[in-house]
């Protein structure tokens, strides 16, 4: 494997990048691989009736999740095609009259990208800045609606660091000012309480892989009443009430519908024996190093977020040093860059920080001995790193680095 030699396999703690597949999820989809085949569309013979009907089930199952009614939901290949049919969909539908979208700096890819797709086509684009906690200000969200503006998109909890939005408050707003409202909730299904109606929403994305699910499946939850538009972004044979053409995949639906089954059962265990890991991680890195900070709200994030910045250690070194550990530097989507996260800039951290924050995501199956086996390794590889950084040793000796006037040779 590229020149890594490790004995076994890492532990895995990037749980926000893919979840594995839960095996009581594979035991509901192994049938309709291998006996249950038909196609959910074909009407003529029990092959298709018995597809159609586990497809329904999982839509109920996921719709029972947010607190939809299953006739909501709309199968897709993920969250960013659900991200792309809502950002794009809405604002192509109500093109003559909207042409005005605000979304956050913070957002995922997909969104952003959508975004800028629309500026190119004449749309215009708000994108909100985020406090230091990564949190929008609500207020300034008021001010930036405008009579022309067609959607406001904010996802619900984000990817690189964590942080829940203030989803309720900005339903509220949205309805107020009565503009549809798009969240992105991925990596807010089934570890935070998600409700439609609580929360307001017009549209929502949302994904198999990242609750225990499998990987490309994922869903649109489109509002009814009042009902939103969208044009859709695939078209073919009318599948899903038209707006996602192509054949359901159904062992890959049957497959996030159990996922959502046991994550609106087990959501709050697992809640509480995640809180505890995240704190035996970060109580553990904190005791033996200092320099430790926590990037976004410490009160309002996910607990199996856990986004870290190491004080005068290289990011990409620590990353390498951490072979051991299968942890990522931000969202998989950028790790290839060697830029700094763009969310962590939006957050206004110094581009040193920045450079060295690491990403741990704790889950399901995640065991204490993986999170012990984190705090050695991380504390082992920072010490090391520090030990070799001439700016820790001046930090040590009482300068302030940050005054230095670096000369070039």
């Amino acid at each position: 494997m590229k020149g890594v030699k490790i004995s076994g396999r890492p532990l895995y703690l990037d749980m926000q990048a893919t979840t594995p597949v839960d095996p009581r999820v594979l035991d509901s989809i192994l049938p309709f691989y291998l006996s249950r085949y038909g196609n959910p569309h074909s009407r003529t013979h029990l092959y298709g009736w018995e597809s159609e009907t586990a497809v329904e089930t999982a839509r109920a199952q996921v719709a029972a999740l947010i607190g939809a009614s299953p006739k909501e939901i709309v199968f897709t290949s993920g969250a960013t095609e659900s991200n792309n049919i809502s950002i794009k969909g809405v604002m192509h539908f109500y093109k003559d009259k909207k042409r005005h979208i605000i979304t956050t700096q913070t957002e995922h890819k997909c969104v952003l990208d959508s975004c800028r797709h629309l500026q190119q086509e004449g749309f215009e684009v708000t994108y909100l800045p985020v406090g230091s906690d990564g949190l929008i200000d609500l207020d300034r969200l008021v001010k930036e609606i405008r009579p022309d503006t067609g959607l406001v998109s904010v996802m619900a909890v984000n990817n690189e660091i964590g942080v829940v939005q203030p989803i309720e408050e900005i339903g509220k707003i949205c309805k107020e000012f009565n503009v549809p409202f798009h969240t992105d909730a991925a990596q807010a299904l089934g570890k935070i309480r998600v409700d439609v109606e609580k929360w307001n929403v017009s549209l929502m994305s949302l994904s198999g892989h990242k609750i225990y699910g499998p990987k490309g499946v994922g869903a649109l939850y489109l509002r009814r009443r009042p009902r939103i538009r969208v044009e859709p972004q695939m078209n073919g044979g009318g599948q899903e009430r038209g707006i996602r053409s192509g054949t359901v995949p159904t062992p890959l639906v049957v497959g996030m519908g159990a996922a959502c089954e046991l994550a609106m059962k087990e959501m709050e265990y697992d809640e509480n024996r995640i809180k505890g890991l995240q704190e035996r991680l970060l109580n553990g890195i904190r005791e033996k190093i200092d320099g430790v900070v926590v990037n976004g709200s410490m009160d309002r994030r996910y607990v199996g977020n856990l986004n870290l910045s190491f004080a005068y250690v290289e990011g990409e070194s620590l990353l390498m040093g951490l072979k051991e550990v299968a942890v990522s530097s931000g969202s998989a989507c950028t790790s290839a860059s060697l830029e700094p996260s763009y969310v962590l800039r939006a957050l206004g951290v110094d581009e040193d920080m920045a450079h060295t924050s690491i990403r741990f995501g704790i889950g399901r199956f995640t065991t204490e001995e993986e999170i012990d086996r984190a705090v050695e390794l991380t504390v082992k590889q920072v010490e090391k790193l520090r030990e070799m950084s001439p700016l820790y040793e001046m930090v040590k000796e009482g300068i302030d680095i940050k005054q230095i006037q670096w000369a070039q040779h």
